[in-house]
């Protein structure tokens, strides 16, 4: 039976509830100091405020090397109630420092396998999803050394593939290479970030693959603006794609999170969702936030 790799175990699909499909409890960048995910106090009030929502569920997009603090997120999860999905992988080249990225060369896919199905470091908790990044309207080539391996842990674990799309660009692309090239199944694919360009065309392109898009994260004055993703959402819902689309929140530093004076998780539930019932029905707006993410990142973990 499918299931989803929580930090507290596995899951059946059903029981995840309204789910944010991308967020960060943790996060630590060099190109961003000062600006980290580092409290587990805010993540455990961030948590709470999710909860008190309606929220059941963050899948946290932070990858290797990125601050995860794997080792915190179940005693969270127990604490507030809310389910935790944990991730491996690599983003861009840009957050690590060579010796970092060096040190992964020959071993990459086998990290990420491990982390699956072992766990992350000395924690014990198993990742749940691989996340990549591509680049901004391309793949460059730390792009498909990322994906390639992440193509071989995807046929080793079945695990979800999550990808971080630059700007909301470059989607068919990496469709291109991780479903064309690398033969993972388009089912098990997330594209993140289409909010960040709302051009109708490749959103449905890229939904006709099979995949899952997510339109995650508020918008930043150089994206496009929030007022047009309910549009894109309604024309992907009227396209045929409703079972396909996810949500998320995407806190990546602390003062975006609701406890530092920002959106945050709650976010997505006190003003995004009463913004999409208007433009799309509650039957779209609860498959969105319940069905569709234990679809996507349910699989048949190995034993």
């Amino acid at each position: 039976m499918s299931a989803v790799r929580t930090v507290l175990g596995d899951v059946p699909p059903g029981e995840l509830g309204v789910c944010d499909a991308h967020d960060h409890l943790f996060f630590g960048c060099p190109r961003m100091p000062g600006q980290e995910l580092s409290s587990a106090a805010a993540a455990r009030a961030e948590l709470t405020a999710f909860r008190e929502q309606g929220g059941g569920a963050v899948v946290q997009w932070t990858p290797y090397g990125l601050g995860r603090r794997a080792a915190d997120l179940p005693p969270l999860s127990r604490e507030t109630g809310v389910h935790v999905v944990a991730a491996t992988g690599l983003h861009q080249a840009v957050h690590y420092d060579e010796d970092t990225l060096k040190g992964l060369r020959g071993r990459l896919a086998d990290v990420f396998v491990s982390e699956l199905t072992e766990g992350i470091g000395t924690s014990g908790v198993r990742a749940g999803l691989v996340k990549v990044a591509g680049g901004f309207h391309a793949l460059d080539a730390h792009a498909r050394w990322t994906m390639t391996a992440a193509a071989e842990a995807h046929h080793a674990t079945g695990a979800t593939i999550a990808v971080h799309l630059e700007l909301g660009t470059g989607a068919l692309d990496v469709l291109d290479l991780l479903c064309g090239e690398l033969g993972v199944p388009p089912q098990h694919v997330v594209l993140g970030h289409l909010n960040r360009s709302p051009d109708l065309v490749p959103h449905r392109q890229a939904a006709e693959s099979g995949c899952y898009p997510a339109f995650d994260g508020p918008s930043h004055a150089h994206h496009a603006t929030d007022w047009r993703m309910p549009d894109a959402v309604r024309a992907l819902a009227d396209a045929g794609f409703g079972d396909r689309l996810l949500l998320g929140a995407d806190t990546t530093t602390a003062a975006a999170r609701s406890v530092g004076g920002g959106p945050g998780m709650p976010h997505l539930l006190r003003r995004v969702r009463p913004r999409l019932l208007r433009a799309v029905g509650e039957d779209l707006v609860a498959r969105v936030l319940t069905q569709n993410p234990g679809r996507a990142f349910a699989v048949r973990w190995p034993v």
